[in-house]
């Protein structure tokens, strides 16, 4: 998912982070512009286009009548799954997704499963028989870094948009979404946390932290990627970015 950046554009993104500073100006605090855009995909139950940056997001979501899990007989079912499309960056190849996107997928399925964002004790059918399972696709349209943060907005803001879903067979009045999970990835570079990074930025990063919180400021998810460390003090700072930067995203949603 990150490209193999020359040593002089490695140093350079080191040299501004040591001074505060970022290759786009902006502050260290300081997410890109944001829009959402709602129920873009006439044949889904929701969907939404998330614009971070340069980055886009697409997310759709489809509802069906299956059999349940046999260890949650009662209840409905979640399923995500994130789509690299090679149109979005070279670094991405057709096939199936490989495990840039099976992490993005695990990652966004987490913070809505974990916040319980969505009662699924509500999407059963009969019991043990039939329930209604939620599929959440995730299709990256153009990659300019932290496809994290706009997936997990794009496939919340998706859930929200679902008004009075029209399925045939459908029995309860509306979709029973009841929160509204947000995720803040923070790049640590030279001692520095910086929110929302941009490729570039991503591309030198020694680490990476997504927390995502709910309403209230409470944590339901963190996900680590990169092979440097957070030390303490550093998730501290992480949550309090993250938790301070989710209130910005969550007024996109619903």
């Amino acid at each position: 998912m990150y490209e193999i950046v020359s040593s002089v554009k490695r140093d350079y993104i080191v040299d501004l982070a040591r001074q505060g500073k970022r290759v786009d100006g902006r502050a260290l605090d300081q997410c890109r512009d944001v829009s959402v855009e709602t129920g873009l995909i006439k044949s889904a139950q929701g969907s939404a286009l998330v614009k971070l940056g340069s980055t886009q997001v697409l997310a759709g979501v489809k509802l069906e009548r299956v059999e349940p899990f046999p260890d949650t007989p009662p209840s409905g079912v979640l399923m995500v799954n994130a789509e690299l499309l090679p149109l979005a960056s070279p670094t991405f190849e057709p096939g199936p997704p490989d495990e840039n996107a099976i992490e993005l997928a695990r990652v966004v399925d987490r913070g809505i499963r974990e916040s319980g964002a969505i009662d699924i004790d509500k999407l059963g059918i009969t019991p043990g028989e039939e329930v209604w399972a939620v599929f959440i696709d995730i299709h990256v349209l153009d990659h300019d870094g932290n496809l994290i943060d706009a997936s997990a907005l794009a496939a919340i803001a998706a859930l929200w948009s679902i008004k009075t879903p029209k399925v045939e067979g459908w029995t309860l009045p509306e979709f029973p979404i009841v929160k509204k999970p947000v995720a803040i990835t923070m790049a640590k570079i030279d001692e520095k946390l910086m929110v929302d990074p941009c490729l570039s930025e991503e591309n030198v990063m020694d680490a990476r932290a997504t927390v995502t919180t709910v309403e209230d400021g409470s944590i339901c998810a963190i996900q680590k990627g990169g092979v440097g460390c957070f030390t303490r003090e550093d998730l501290e700072a992480a949550y309090e970015l993250a938790r301070a930067r989710a209130e910005d995203l969550r007024k996109h949603i619903g």
